[in-house]
């Protein structure tokens, strides 16, 4: 993408380009944070909170999908956080996680079973916790 593209594309834009990796369910209302809830208890559940206007978390994001084991049996969720702040808000209480960004939270049986963020996120890591 060359400078130009960039002058007329917005973060979210570009963001949305960049995570195609991975199969990712976007939280847009609070329903997707029940459905996620409900789905952790038939296979876990990976929540990546993220700030479009935070560099740490584009980086933190392509190094995330760039080093996730393939074939994880795993449910993904994406959280443009400052979009919807609110719904962050919300998963933080639900889950007893304070609020961070960029974040990763594994859900199992609507529990948290790991959460950590900015350079502590690793995908490699992520078969300790499933």
């Amino acid at each position: 993408m060359g400078l130009f593209d960039k002058m007329f594309k917005s973060e979210r834009d570009i963001v949305k380009e960049e995570i195609e990796k991975i199969p990712w369910k976007y939280i847009t209302e609070e329903q997707d944070i029940e459905e996620l809830e409900k789905q952790s208890f038939s296979k876990p559940v990976i929540i990546f909170k993220y700030s479009t206007r935070c560099g740490i978390s584009r980086i933190t994001l392509r190094k995330f999908e760039n080093d996730l084991p393939e074939n994880m049996d795993v449910a993904f969720y994406f959280m443009d956080l400052v979009k919807y702040r609110s719904l962050s808000n919300e998963i933080a209480e639900r889950f007893k996680v304070s609020h961070e960004s960029p974040q990763l939270i594994v859900l199992k049986e609507g529990k948290v079973l790991h959460h950590s963020s900015h350079q502590d996120i690793h995908a490699k890591r992520l078969s300790e916790y499933i």
